[in-house]
């Protein structure tokens, strides 16, 4: 019997063969596919063995020095074609905003969607267009951006500083009241009212967001992602989809207490606008229904709290560990407003201060043929906006803490267009104007009232990990 007969004669010989021929083409196919270059996949998991799955922007930025700011790699079976560095991300997301301006939606989120209701962030089809434009626009009738929003984040900010005072010097995890204060605004604005800090509902709502977020980039998500059919077999998947279950049954109480009350010519906040709106279209496929509400209103709580209150964070932590820079935002401020409250208007007169937030934000982190590289329609594209806030083409020290790189010779504010942590084209993030307030006035009432030190044993990496800062009041 020759080899080519005893190999057929076994059905278990004959499946191994194909799966060596598999992942024979599997391992030479995916190397050689058209496209961008980039390092070569291993079979089925791709370069997954190649990244850092827990800081993946930082492997991402190695490739980009090797393989050029447009590159490829395979998150196992998927690809995903990579843009780097300022010049790059600007013409994906700007020049062709039409073309990159789709998202490519997570498995995990979208097993907790139904089908097309997908809110603000993760669809990319014209229902999705209509309800953010909707959103936007009451968003801003209800205060974003306006003097209206300014004395939410001044009323809030009183109460942050309460909750600091009460420490009285000793240390504290800033965690949760920054979490808070920053999701009261948005609450101002989604429900019509804020909330106590101690209130056991809005303690869940905003422990169970903070917690759900965390999960959402841990390695072990990331991986149900990329192989969804691993399912049940992924514990922390399981506890997720628990912890956005209870925050969904949360905002279905929150919206029943608000249609029982509703006034259609007195509207309190978002949820009461979209009720109201709900109720004119009254057709099936009306992208105007609960499930879309449901989504639009967990998305914008997400959106609107873990970002904002993150940079905070950061920027209380670098103010500890640089005393001498928390001593002139300190002065600039002492000088400049005094101890009354400070405003919006004041931005321009703070030069430093303004420099100081924008260098936290930069520090903290269809078929196209695009740079000469064929990219094939329906390929997910990654922009790398890690590259951009320290592409060394555009910052003088990007790997540094330096204020300097806001400011010109004289001392004043100066724009910067590689300052992308907004994103840019049309997924721009919806809330920039908020936050850009809410870090403005937030940091400098804080600034204002208290000298931040560090804790003995807390260290200061590129994440702000779980610490404690003493905040003495002054």
């Amino acid at each position: 019997m020759g080899f080519t007969d005893a190999l057929l004669s076994s059905p278990g010989t004959v499946l191994g063969a194909v799966l060596v021929l598999l992942l024979f083409y599997l391992f030479y196919g995916l190397g050689s596919d058209q496209g961008p270059p980039g390092p070569r996949p291993f079979p089925v998991v791709g370069n997954l063995l190649q990244l850092d799955l827990k800081q993946p922007y930082n492997t991402l930025m190695e490739y980009s020095k090797q393989y050029g700011s447009v590159f490829t790699v395979w998150l196992g079976p998927k690809k995903v074609v990579v843009l780097a560095g300022y010049k790059t991300v600007k013409e994906a997301l700007v020049d062709n905003a039409d073309v990159f301006g789709d998202r490519d939606p997570l498995p995990i989120l979208t097993e907790t969607m139904k089908k097309d209701k997908h809110g603000v962030i993760w669809s990319n089809h014209e229902p999705w267009r209509e309800v953010r434009r909707f959103a936007l626009t009451n968003l801003r009738d209800y205060g974003m951006g306006k003097r209206a929003c300014e004395d939410k984040i001044t009323e809030e900010a009183q109460y942050l500083c309460d909750v600091f005072k009460n420490f009285k010097g000793k240390p504290l995890d800033t965690t949760q009241p920054m979490n808070q204060a920053v999701s009261n605004i948005i609450c101002s604005m989604v429900y019509g009212s804020r909330f106590e800090y101690d209130d056991p509902k809005f303690v869940a709502l905003v422990n169970n967001t903070n917690r759900s977020i965390q999960m959402v980039g841990s390695p072990s998500v990331q991986i149900y992602n990329l192989f969804p059919w691993l399912g049940r077999l992924v514990p922390k998947r399981n506890e997720l989809l628990k912890l956005i279950e209870k925050n969904k049954n949360q905002n279905r109480q929150f919206f029943k207490n608000l249609r029982e009350t509703l006034n259609p010519q007195m509207c309190r906040g978002f949820v009461d606008s979209f009720l109201v709106r709900q109720k004119k279209e009254g057709v099936p496929d009306s992208p105007f229904d609960e499930d879309n509400l449901l989504q639009t209103v967990l998305q914008l709580f997400a959106a609107g709290t873990d970002t904002t209150a993150t940079t905070l964070r950061w920027g209380l932590l670098i103010m500890a560990k640089y005393p001498h820079l928390q001593d002139q935002v300190r002065e600039e401020i002492s000088r400049v407003i005094g101890s009354r409250q400070v405003l919006i208007e004041d931005r321009k007169d703070l030069p430093f201060t303004d420099a100081v937030i924008h260098e936290t934000q930069r520090i903290a982190n269809i078929d196209i043929t695009f740079q000469g590289h064929f990219i094939k329609k329906g390929t997910t594209v990654f922009p790398l906006l890690t590259s951009v806030l320290y592409d060394e083409s555009q910052w003088e020290k990007p790997h540094s803490f330096h204020p300097a790189h806001f400011l010109d010779k004289d001392g004043k504010f100066v724009k910067r267009d590689a300052f992308m942590p907004f994103s840019a084209g049309r997924r721009i993030c919806l809330g920039e104007g908020l936050a850009r307030m809410e870090l403005f006035i937030f940091f400098v009432t804080l600034m204002q009232r208290f000298r931040f030190t560090l804790v003995p044993r807390v260290g200061f990496t590129l994440n702000p990990t779980a610490h404690e800062l003493c905040a003495r009041f002054t």
